[in-house]
């Protein structure tokens, strides 16, 4: 790269996240999302823009494969440390539900529509629907829980959906691959039920969850009982990712869902050591004070929890940048599917509310809540990621052209209208959630 285009490179970024930091408090206010400005950034800096950056998704699959994994990573994370109530509360049946039953539905009707529809073999159809099934931790902050003693019904199953569901729909990309003839499924399937379905999901639940448990046992350990291994908790938090994901891997189980189970372990120690119903906040103090209650034998787990969770909220936010302006580079905007005029809308207003219906039968949900999850199935990082999975393991240069303008424009689109809505529809649906003569809910720092 020439000095004086790295130089330039730079002034974008800069001026960029200052944009970004200035303006949040405004965006908060109106339909917008930093999404779809990143966007439009990537847009204007693609080949169709000032042609600052030029990327083929095919040839630079594993490089913007690499970068989508890292963002999800982090996310997932994030994920499992606001979600604070126990897995036997009740709550959880939802979006357990959202990312099984409701995964299951979604993954056969874009199969079945790109059979009957897009004229893709079964193979092909079925990973396209594992490709754009699973709804975005990433994108999808603007409704998920705003911090861990959050426990509306809406936000908390669509934060758990989003979280379980990067990994719910790994075994049915592998079978999409299987069924192109990239991946053994073994004979009627044996290998990819016992496997790719059984042991990988199982697997990848327990590796995280038991290395969240010791890691974040361990380091409770050293402060409270000897005062040490104090300090930069976003290590502890990057550690954590990288350990259960590595290890994960390693035993062929889902990375991602070891990654959400660990932030789930870590926050679970915190419910349990605390004896206050909401977690307590990072506090702001001096770098001693800090140390005192990071040691403190009763605040110290919470202590922990919360200075990882706000931590990796701002990567989140670095990863969102990233990976959203890459995305608006690598747009066809020349060559836009033509199928995508009827694809979007019918995966957008009616598969994912059948898929929701199906989800949410036989429990208390409202029915307003019912409607906002129905409507708040944001597609967009994971997507990438799992397209580019599936190019790197030698998916047909045409079908993977075909497949990625197609989720390439559903996520872009999903980014334009689930970003215009969320405000004005969040905020109607807190007004008709809050009980009466309520007070106003104070905005949430992170």
């Amino acid at each position: 790269m020439p000095a004086q285009t790295f130089t330039l490179w730079f002034v974008i970024i800069g001026v960029l996240l200052l944009a970004m930091a200035l303006a949040s408090t405004l965006l908060r206010r109106l339909p917008l999302t930093t999404a779809m400005l990143y966007l439009l950034v990537g847009a204007g800096l693609g080949p169709h823009g000032v042609g600052l950056i030029r990327l083929d998704a095919l040839a630079q699959a594993g490089v913007l494969e690499r970068a989508a994994e890292i963002a999800v990573l982090i996310s997932l994370f994030t994920a499992g440390l606001k979600l604070r109530l126990p897995l036997r509360d009740r709550r959880w049946r939802l979006p357990i539900r959202l990312a099984t039953l409701s995964m299951i539905v979604t993954v056969g009707a874009v199969a079945a529509l790109g059979v009957v529809g897009l004229g893709l073999s079964l193979g092909a159809a079925v990973l396209l629907g594992a490709v754009l099934a699973p709804t975005d931790p990433v994108l999808a902050s603007d409704v998920q829980v705003t911090h861990a003693g959050d426990r509306d019904r809406l936000r908390f199953s669509l934060t758990g959906e989003a979280g379980l569901n990067d990994g719910t729909a790994f075994p049915f990309v592998m079978l999409g691959l299987g069924l192109l003839g990239l991946h053994e499924v073994g004979a009627g399937g044996w290998r990819w039920w016992a496997v790719d379905v059984g042991w990988a999901v199982g697997g990848g639940l327990a590796v995280g969850a038991g290395l969240g448990w010791l890691v974040g046992r361990g380091v409770l350990y050293l402060r409270q009982r000897h005062q040490e291994a104090v300090g930069l908790d976003d290590f502890v938090a990057l550690g954590v990712i990288a350990l259960s994901y590595g290890a994960a891997l390693s035993l062929h189980t889902y990375g991602f869902l070891a990654v959400f189970a660990a932030g789930l372990a870590l926050r679970g120690i915190e419910r349990e050591e605390s004896s206050a119903a909401e977690p307590a906040a990072v506090p702001v103090a001096p770098a001693h004070a800090s140390e005192e209650i990071a040691t403190h034998p009763e605040h110290a787990p919470a202590f922990l929890a919360e200075a990882m969770r706000v931590f990796n909220e701002q990567a989140e936010r670095i990863g969102e940048v990233v990976v959203v302006v890459l995305l608006g580079a690598l747009l066809p905007l020349d060559r836009l599917p033509a199928e995508a005029l009827w694809f979007v809308p019918l995966l957008f207003l009616v598969i994912r509310p059948a898929a929701v219906v199906v989800g949410t039968v036989g429990t208390d949900a409202a029915p307003a809540q019912r409607r906002m999850m129905a409507w708040f199935g944001v597609r967009g990082v994971g997507s990438v990621y799992y397209l580019m999975y599936a190019i790197e393991h030698g998916l047909d240069p045409a079908l993977a052209e075909r497949l990625t303008a197609l989720t390439l424009t559903t996520v872009a689109v999903s980014i334009i209208v689930h970003g215009i809505s969320v405000t004005p529809l969040m905020t109607l649906y807190e007004r008709r959630s809050r009980p009466p003569n309520a007070p106003e809910p104070a905005a949430q720092e992170s």
